[in-house]
């Protein structure tokens, strides 16, 4: 895992209004904790943050006046409707420790023609060195028969990580595709439901009866 180095200085205002101000910058405000330390409120550039994030668990080296660390990004607040970032909550990490993770569960291959893929988690939470966190884990489900269940004990880690998530937590399975009179049965289900709902609405609407 490569370390991404942002630059970073010492934040001394608070609030929202101070927060507005650094945005409007285009920078990011953030806070860095862990190993005992009282937490250090910084400024990073935005467009950098931004690039960093879409790596999961990046690993990022903070370098800037009275700051030389190593973190994980561990909380990121997002505007919700234009997707930049707000806000980034920083774990200081030391080289050679362990840490706990998510890494994202991807599949590769095609289960069977008769059967379906029921992925029913898309990460799963290990444990690795903080400067060699894996980047994923793969599956390969190519030609998996119907019944088949892949659990977190399945996985093929990478070298240096080890589950922490229940062994027996199922990752995914391969189940009957869903036959044509089972999808009509669920579409007229679905059609009633929404018939029952507008006349219930239609009654609510109706002015009662003097």
């Amino acid at each position: 895992m490569s370390e991404v180095r942002i630059a970073a200085e010492p934040r001394t205002t608070f609030g929202k209004g101070a927060a507005r101000k650094i945005r409007r910058a285009d920078k990011v405000p953030a806070v860095l904790y862990g190993h005992g330390i009282d937490p250090k409120h910084l400024t990073l550039p935005g467009h950098e943050v931004l690039l960093a994030l879409r790596t999961p668990n990046v690993l990022i080296h903070l370098k800037g006046d009275g700051v030389d660390e190593l973190a994980l990004p561990k909380g990121v607040q997002r505007d919700p409707i234009k997707g930049f970032v707000e806000h980034v909550d920083l774990l200081l990490v030391k080289r050679g420790e362990k840490v706990t993770v998510e890494i994202p569960v991807t599949t590769v291959g095609d289960v069977n023609s008769e059967g379906l893929l029921d992925q029913q988690l898309v990460s799963v939470a290990v444990e690795a060195e903080a400067t060699h966190i894996p980047t994923g884990v793969e599956v390969d489900v190519e030609g998996l028969e119907i019944g088949t269940v892949i659990t977190a004990a399945d996985l093929k880690l990478p070298k240096g990580a080890t589950l922490v998530a229940d062994a027996e937590t199922v990752i995914l399975q391969v189940i009957n595709k869903p036959t044509e009179a089972a999808e009509e049965t669920e579409a007229e289900a679905a059609e009633g439901e929404t018939a029952e709902a507008a006349a219930e609405g239609e009654s609510a609407e109706a002015p009662a009866a003097e």
